[in-house]
């Protein structure tokens, strides 16, 4: 049955540009680069941080097995097969013996830092390990920018998807949450809104960003949504769309 296309509802996932470029021309194995191409997009939708996959996770998933059942192979070898490619050619990196607690991971620099705290553990290798170490940049679990967006907005292009890695990177976690929580709660479900009182933020100060959202058990003058709206009408006022309404709330 031929594709039909791509609808204007379609996700995008981020691929690292080397995929499509230096690895490509290496790659002449298609249970690699069917492995590879899968691996991504299982390991982007992981929500917690870093992101694993086990070797039974890529062993059912289903469109590996349908992708790799040709001829006489058996699809599960093929997958085994797929995943040593890509590990010897040092696209993903892999952790443990073959079995139950062997995971996978994106050979990124964090993952990279991440994989040498999994080998100096003495624990089984279980996604809690990598969840509850000491470290707070790889113990803190929470949703992606990326999830994020898709969740609120919508489709993600590569284009954008470079645009949110740049704010994760520059601005803090729960800025950034709470940027999306006054769009979507004033239906203004953009990117351009939402970065835009980032950057407001980053430019002038945000009092709230300090204590990465922490109460001190202090009264305040105006509760976290009065706070919201406040940085909302200030926004709106700098971009010319204060009405005497908002002024008069």
């Amino acid at each position: 049955m031929p594709f039909t296309g791509f609808t204007s509802n379609t996700l995008y996932t981020p691929v690292p540009n080397p995929i499509f470029g230096s690895l490509l021309e290496q790659m002449d194995d298609l249970a690699e680069l069917k492995v590879t191409l899968r691996g991504l997009w299982l390991l982007h939708r992981k929500k917690v941080s870093p992101r694993t996959m086990t070797l039974a996770e890529f062993l059912s998933d289903r469109s590996l097995i349908r992708g790799l059942s040709v001829s006489d192979r058996d699809p599960a070898k093929e997958i085994r097969r797929g995943l040593q490619l890509a590990v010897r050619r040092g696209t993903f990196l892999v952790h443990g013996e073959e079995g139950s607690d062997q995971v996978f991971l994106l050979n990124s620099e964090a993952d990279r830092r991440a994989l040498a705290r999994l080998e100096r553990s003495d624990g089984p290798v279980t996604a809690n390990v990598m969840q509850t170490s000491a470290e707070p940049l790889l113990g803190h679990t929470r949703p992606n920018i990326f999830a994020l967006y898709e969740d609120n907005i919508g489709t993600l292009s590569p284009i954008l998807a470079e645009q949110l890695k740049e704010a994760e990177e520059r601005y803090p976690w729960n800025w950034i949450r709470e940027a999306f929580e006054i769009a979507a709660a004033h239906n203004k479900r953009s990117w351009r809104y939402i970065v835009g009182i980032l950057r407001r933020w980053g430019a002038e100060g945000k009092e709230a960003g300090k204590d990465e959202g922490k109460d001190n058990g202090k009264p305040g003058r105006h509760s976290p949504k009065d706070q919201r709206q406040k940085y909302l009408e200030e926004y709106e006022r700098r971009r010319g769309r204060y009405t005497r309404n908002h002024a008069g709330s």
